[in-house]
């Protein structure tokens, strides 16, 4: 088990970020939702504590405690005012080592899930992207929803849920990570306190299956106002050389109000309210996309157009717009750093993926040294697959958006 300190002079309060190295791509199809299950589960009890104990005694102490699971990863986070870290680490500790898992909580919990797998489902932001993973990458644990299904939920029972417990939550993945008013020696103490006996149980985990951009389309109609409309390209995974390149490739394309699919699909053309890129990068795979909201029979007008940037960005990207791509990237990345929990969760993340930390300037370094053709590269990379992902969600009338993003790419 790795300890990562961040101590930040003048802080009056503290970030403490447990996190784990796996996540839902660890399930098989049988299991699916089984991390997010645990996760919701832990909080029901652990410990000596109560579901209300958990967040009570937290909260009393004017902090705040939350969690989230991931595709590779889950994360229990507690912030804190300064001296509330021997509290925080405390509660985590029971979470991820020591959750009650009754019978009758497990089965109450199964129906909140269900719930929240029908509030996503009637969420078009949030369906379209579940739709757009099964789209990307088929019948595997990244095509599949974090959530699960109420039929794969079912037959979980405590002894089953502490099974996949024991697997997941192995002492060999864990990140243990503190940022703002902390102390080394008191943050190593603490952490010796509450996990230094955890051990590993001795049965390996079976790896996931590796990840593969199958590409491919998926359409729901749906009586909606507007067509959701995300279209993604194979990319890059996290430790690739050209990961920076095509964080700013996106970034160019559509991460701001200059960005190419701002500017034509909306300023000029008036297609969409909402649009913008984005890249999501695994150990071993990645996606680069493209969401925009629109008007049904502006779908694939918006489609083709955005397609077209794509491929013009491709093979003529400009100084210009490599340069504030960099300008923004960096910001974000740097405004990032002001808050003591994305630092914690950033520093693990490196540590998980790196075996180490990186430190701010070399990120810099990395950005700077992107050029017109790397980015370039990016974009070939991502055409010359012959593989895209496409997915259309709202009224019948959007549904040949799919067809247009293709002919666009060759337009």
């Amino acid at each position: 088990m790795r300890v990562i300190c961040d101590p930040l002079p003048g802080f009056e309060t503290l970030a403490l970020s447990v996190v784990i190295g796996r996540g839902s791509r660890w399930e098989t199809k049988a299991h699916s939702g089984w991390a997010h299950l645990l996760e919701h589960m832990v909080f029901k009890g652990a410990g000596d504590r109560s579901a209300r104990d958990i967040v009570e005694v937290i909260e009393a102490a004017g902090g705040n405690i939350n969690a989230a699971t991931g595709y590779e990863r889950t994360s229990y986070q507690v912030r804190a005012l300064k001296g509330g870290l021997g509290l925080g680490m405390a509660v985590i500790a029971d979470l991820v080592r020591r959750p009650t898992l009754d019978a009758a909580e497990l089965e109450r919990e199964k129906g909140v899930i269900a719930q929240e797998i029908a509030e996503a489902a009637d969420a078009p932001d949030d369906l379209v992207f579940d739709l757009a993973q099964t789209a990307a990458f088929g019948d595997t644990a990244l095509g599949r929803p974090i959530l699960g299904t109420p039929e794969t939920l079912a037959p979980a029972t405590p002894a089953s849920v502490a099974a996949f417990r024991s697997l997941l939550y192995a002492p060999d993945r864990i990140v243990i990570s503190a940022a703002g008013a902390v102390d080394e020696d008191e943050l190593l103490a603490e952490a010796e306190r509450h996990f230094g006996d955890d051990r590993a149980s001795g049965v390996e985990q079976t790896a996931p299956d590796a990840g593969a951009f199958s590409g491919g389309v998926q359409k729901k109609t749906a009586r909606l106002e507007q067509a959701n409309l995300v279209f993604m390209l194979p990319a890059c995974d996290s430790k690739d050389p050209a990961y920076f390149a095509t964080r700013l490739f996106a970034e160019a394309l559509g991460g701001g109000m200059t960005s190419r699919l701002f500017q034509e699909v909306r300023e000029k053309q008036g297609l969409v309210y909402a649009i913008d890129a984005f890249v999501e990068s695994y150990a071993d795979v990645g996606v680069m996309g493209i969401f925009a909201g629109c008007a049904a029979g502006d779908a694939a007008k918006a489609a083709r157009v955005s397609a077209q940037q794509v491929a013009a960005l491709s093979s003529a990207p400009q100084a210009d717009e490599l340069a504030r791509a960099k300008a923004q990237l960096k910001g974000g990345l740097f405004m990032a750093r002001e808050s003591a929990l994305a630092r914690a969760e950033q520093s693990a993340g490196q540590v998980l993926l790196f075996d180490r930390l990186i430190p701010p300037a070399e990120l810099a370094e990395r950005v700077d040294a992107v050029s017109l053709y790397d980015l370039r590269k990016v974009g070939e990379r991502a055409l010359s697959s012959g593989f895209s992902a496409r997915t259309v969600l709202g009224p019948a009338a959007a549904g040949p958006a799919a067809e247009a993003f293709v002919a666009g790419l060759s337009q």
